[in-house]
């Protein structure tokens, strides 16, 4: 599924490609950003979470790739390859960020990496799940 986190993590420092990206419009505002879960690191989250609003379907923890990074990566859970494979539907976000777009991530943010889950239903619980076998 992330076959590209190494670069979406060192593509963001300035390059063309990330300074070309189209402008999003983020369902949250910064203003409503509270510190509900600081200090995890940064994470991988799809627009459908932070532009569209959908709440988090499925998380997994890899190890990291670059210093800073907590290893999660988020998904609304209705992304196709397609949709994932086109690295403009994805950013890299302070893992807080997306617990204020679903807080019911917050209880598995200490997980260890390796660590997957998948939510039973709209605004159901999250269950532990298979790990990606296409995560590193």
């Amino acid at each position: 599924m992330w076959r590209w986190a190494r670069t979406l993590f060192r593509g963001r420092a300035g390059n063309r490609e990330a300074s070309a990206r189209p402008v999003k419009k983020f369902k949250l505002r910064p203003d409503e950003i509270r510190p509900l879960s600081p200090g995890h690191g940064a994470c991988l989250a799809t627009d459908l979470i932070t532009v569209d609003g959908h709440e988090v379907g499925y998380m997994y923890r890899e190890k990291m790739h670059e210093q800073g990074d907590s290893g999660w990566r988020f998904f609304a859970g209705s992304e196709t390859q397609q949709y994932l494979d086109q690295s403009t539907h994805t950013s890299v976000y302070d893992v807080n960020t997306i617990a204020n777009y679903d807080p019911q991530i917050i209880p598995f943010l200490n997980s260890p990496v390796g660590s997957a889950f998948e939510r039973q239903a709209p605004r159901g619980a999250f269950v532990p799940t298979e790990f990606p076998a296409s995560a590193p």
